[in-house]
């Protein structure tokens, strides 16, 4: 009697093994919190609740949009605020490396006392070179009579320090309050702003800073958009992952076969 034919495996037969049968379930699961994650990451890539378009150019007071110590958010980058106080006297610094309308220069900067121990730094004007803008410094600072002055103008964050030249130690070639503050007078137990006030009405003879509307913010936050995808990616390479070692399986399955009929040929 001849003996019956065998074959090997199919791959779906052995897909639908138990043990298969578990690796997917594992790999749903896996699957499934990728999926979640992804979801999560999108629900956040939209702003539901975006700022209204021309927010920033609303004045708004200073002390209601933002306190003192508190890093600038996104949203209130470039807003026109309005606050008074008085110059501090000895405080009138030099900003070097500033561009107005692409032309380099300095920035005249002073510390603006805006409520008792709490202080702002604000960008007076622009200069064009050096001499204008130490003229403009000690003009200001023989003005800085203890009188209340207005400051109009858009808050920006700092932009860090920056380590000077060893042959100018004292040059700054950043907006930063934190150097600014470093360089003050009476600064014991003083509250100061994170960010600057750019004065949209230079003073001193100081030309008026270029300091545009910041660009509208998109309501779609791409980056976490980018890291949506990648999680539902991940969550298709669970499936790849379950497939490719169950056709790694048969395909060992079906070449020990074929070395077991040769053998016995």
């Amino acid at each position: 009697m001849t003996a019956p034919l065998q074959f090997p495996p199919t791959l779906r037969e052995v897909m639908l093994r138990g043990r298969w049968i578990g690796v997917l379930l594992l790999c749903l699961v896996v699957a499934g919190v990728f999926a979640w994650l992804g979801q999560w990451q999108l629900e956040r890539a939209i702003d539901t609740d975006p700022p209204p378009a021309g927010v920033t150019e609303q004045v708004q007071a200073l002390d209601e949009t933002l306190e003192p110590g508190v890093y600038l958010p996104e949203p209130l980058v470039g807003q026109r605020v309005e606050t008074e106080g008085v110059w501090i006297p000895g405080d009138f610094l030099v900003v070097s490396n500033r561009f107005n309308g692409g032309v380099e220069g300095y920035w005249v900067t002073g510390q603006l006392r805006v409520a008792e121990r709490t202080s702002i730094a604000v960008a007076v004007g622009w200069a064009p070179d050096r001499a204008s803008a130490d003229a403009a410094a000690a003009e200001l600072e023989a003005d800085a009579d203890g009188s209340t002055v207005a400051v109009t103008g858009r808050i920006i964050s700092d932009e860090g320090p920056s380590v000077p030249p060893r042959t100018e130690p004292d040059r700054m070639d950043r907006m930063s309050p934190a150097t600014l503050l470093s360089r003050w007078h009476d600064t014991e137990e003083l509250d100061v702003y994170r960010p600057y006030l750019a004065s949209t009405t230079a003073s001193a003879g100081l030309v008026d800073i270029d300091s545009p509307a910041p660009d509208e913010i998109s309501p779609v936050n791409w980056l976490n958009v980018f890291y949506a995808v990648e999680w539902a990616i991940f969550a298709g390479f669970a499936f790849y992952l379950w497939y490719r070692l169950a056709k790694d399986a048969w395909e060992r399955e079906v070449e020990e076969f074929e070395d077991a009929a040769a053998a016995s040929v």
